[in-house]
């Protein structure tokens, strides 16, 4: 499930930039704590995932944020996104962070709709023209 969805936005990623323009570590089960997949309730298929990179002990990076092209404008990506703040809180996160490229406008939108103010480009997206970088201050919901 999640292996398809990641060559899925990996596929979409190459076709819009015309190649692999990530310049940090590629994600990996060592350096991702959580990976969310989100699913149709009624066909059980998977249509959008996102993981948590930490970067230090207050921040994590969302890494693979990707919904399937027939499932986006449903706010899937938004449900995606709040469940991974949820689950960067859970350990004991206070700011996220991710980067965008400047040709995925559906992703800036989302960012943006979701409260992440731009910011200069962070670690590894820092000398590349394409990286539009995040973040967002985390406050826990209220139990």
């Amino acid at each position: 499930m999640g292996v398809r969805l990641r060559q899925e936005q990996e596929a979409e990623i190459i076709q819009r930039y015309g190649g692999d323009l990530e310049q940090c570590p590629k994600p990996s089960a060592e350096d991702v704590d959580v990976f969310l997949i989100a699913r149709d309730a009624e066909t059980s298929v998977s249509v959008g995932c996102g993981g948590l990179r930490r970067l230090d002990e207050v921040t994590y990076e969302i890494k693979r944020m990707y919904v399937t092209p027939a499932w986006r404008g449903r706010r899937i990506g938004e449900v995606l996104l709040r469940a991974l703040e949820e689950a960067a809180i859970s350990r004991g996160a206070q700011r996220m962070r991710l980067e965008a490229g400047t040709r995925q406008p559906e992703a800036l939108r989302l960012y943006e709709r979701c409260g992440y103010q731009r910011i200069e480009p962070f670690g590894h997206y820092a000398n590349c023209a394409e990286s539009i970088c995040f973040e967002r201050i985390l406050v826990p919901s209220a139990a």
